[in-house]
């Protein structure tokens, strides 16, 4: 953002002008609004005897893979478990029918068909499900399930794939930990993978770099070799896919690897339309790191759709023989580190809703002792997302967010905004009778507030307002060392420095009024 023209105008009077509608709150009278949390409060612990899980194993005319796999998926360690095994073996093209290629095919799938019949699987249901057409990858893979309630899960295979003995232990272990547990859950989580996470998605396929202490993570990219789906989030991509497959509205997001992907094979994939669904809901996906390339699921990369020819594993298997760490030991989901398509790393939950809590947020916000607060309070959404995207676009990440929206904050804080409930701020002030909470008064006040917290602690403030035009590049800061106060000729962006000069100004006007208010 460029720097605005500016003039410069005396301290006193810039506090006169956000000292009336202080005044004003010793004329009204004030009403509350009772606080509610930000997550489902805390219920019953895990219950393993609710928890469910079908396989669900996607196969073309891979005879020789598809064995592999089930045999992979027949030793595994269930605990005594009943877990469904549902094969889904997709049909030969429809113009392959006159073609030299049709016999080998139907040779192929009906050599599939032999073998899964008669394979046993002692671990519970065995299911067929074998296409009269093609269906194609993508309709495999969206078309496999259907949640039957919140505590049925499913786990995608495609038959180049290999798993770990370990692998349901430890599937059930996060679901009774990230899903079941109270403390630990999050709507925004919508499911777990256990392949070796390997490229950033949002940086040209860039690799990627975790340090050796990191066994857990959250990270937004779906996983395709070995990926467990939580019920709710499926179900919600399922309407999703619909109405915009529906509209005719391509899953194109600029950036992203998997664009590349899109418009190189079209409809014969299904991970953009998932990865543009996830970045419209900015949810995450649970990540494996056990190090020296090993994991829990392995592909082979055999020939297929996605690889033209046979490319080999990607991974090492994990298993008892070669697990030299306590694999059980899951921390706590607010101990995870989180981290969007282009693998920065973001912190969800910072939410300001008592003057207690704004300290910490604004360190973790300060960038060179300096903060942007954006008042986002009565702009419409759809504007004040093009804001954002503009803040960032100008590589401006010290922000915080004044909101006064619950869906639209909730929204910002798990995508790793910083925001500012201005309505419970507001509300956690005790006024005293005389004071009131109609509209008018909320921002300015909580505003006041954060500018008198930023001074405390030294940082300078840039303040805008959520109808501004940014001109996508970074703000800079006045260059005049001896005003603390630079408004700018737009409307709704000025700059104030801290200096003990503003600091005193500052702390004075709050004392003036000290007797009418109390904080909780």
């Amino acid at each position: 953002m460029a720097s605005p023209r500016r003039r410069s105008l005396p301290l006193r009077f810039f506090l006169l002008v956000l000292a009336v509608p202080l005044l004003l709150l010793f004329l009204l009278h004030r009403s509350s609004r009772p606080t509610a949390p930000l997550l489902p409060t805390a219920g019953s612990g895990p219950d393993p005897s609710r928890f469910s899980l079908l396989i669900k194993l996607l196969a073309y005319d891979r005879p020789a893979a598809l064995r592999r796999c089930l045999r992979s998926l027949a030793a595994a360690d269930y605990a005594g478990d009943r877990v469904a095994l549902h094969v889904m073996l997709d049909h030969r093209p429809p113009n392959s029918s006159s073609s030299n290629a049709a016999s080998p095919l139907l040779a192929a799938s009906h050599e599939i068909l032999a073998f899964v019949d008669a394979f046993p699987w002692p671990h519970g249901e065995q299911r067929v499900h074998y296409r009269t057409a093609n269906a194609g990858l993508q309709a495999q893979w969206i078309e496999a399930w259907w949640p039957g309630s919140d505590d049925e899960f499913a786990f995608v295979v495609e038959d180049d794939l290999e798993v770990s003995p370990l692998y349901y232990r430890f599937l059930k272990s996060v679901v009774m930990k990230y899903y079941d547990d109270r403390e630990n859950y999050s709507p925004y989580v919508f499911g777990a993978s256990l392949q070796r996470p390997r490229f950033v998605a949002g940086r040209h396929g860039n690799k990627i770099q975790l340090d050796s202490e990191t066994r857990l993570f959250l990270y937004q990219m779906v996983g395709t070799w070995g990926q467990l789906l939580f019920p709710k989030p499926w179900k919600e991509f399922r309407l999703w896919y619909d109405e915009h497959k529906t509209n005719g509205i391509k899953p194109i997001l600029q950036g992203m690897k998997t664009t590349g992907w899109y418009k190189k094979m079209g409809e014969r994939i299904w991970t953009p339309w998932f990865i543009k669904f996830v970045h419209s809901r900015g949810y995450f996906n649970i990540y494996t790191n056990f190090l020296k390339e090993r994991a829990l699921s392995v592909s082979h990369r055999d020939a297929g759709v996605t690889y033209g020819k046979s490319v080999g594993p990607d991974s090492t298997l994990l298993d008892e023989k070669n697990l030299d760490f306590n694999i059980w030991r899951l921390q706590p989901l607010k101990k995870l580190n989180w981290y969007d398509f282009c693998f920065s790393e973001v912190l969800p939950g910072r939410i300001v809703r008592k003057l207690s809590e704004l300290d910490s947020v604004l360190k973790s916000v300060q960038l060179k002792g300096t903060v942007v607060l954006v008042s986002l309070y009565s702009i419409e959404e759809r504007f004040a997302r093009n804001l954002i995207c503009h803040l960032e676009k100008g590589g401006m990440h010290n922000y915080i967010f004044l909101v006064d929206s619950s869906e639209f904050l909730d929204d910002l804080a798990h995508r790793g905004y910083p925001v500012i409930d201005a309505i419970e701020f507001f509300q956690s002030i005790k006024m005293s009778n005389f004071m009131g909470s109609a509209d008018i008064i909320k921002e300015p006040l909580v505003s006041s507030y954060v500018i008198k917290c930023c001074l405390d602690l030294g940082y300078n403030l840039w303040v805008l307002n959520g109808n501004m035009i940014t001109l996508g590049s970074e703000l800079t800061e006045p260059l005049d060392q001896s005003l603390d106060f630079f408004p700018s000729e737009p409307a709704g962006l000025m700059f104030i420095r801290s200096s003990p000069d503003s600091k005193k100004a500052w702390n004075e006007l709050h004392d003036k009024s000290e007797s009418n208010v109390f904080i909780y």
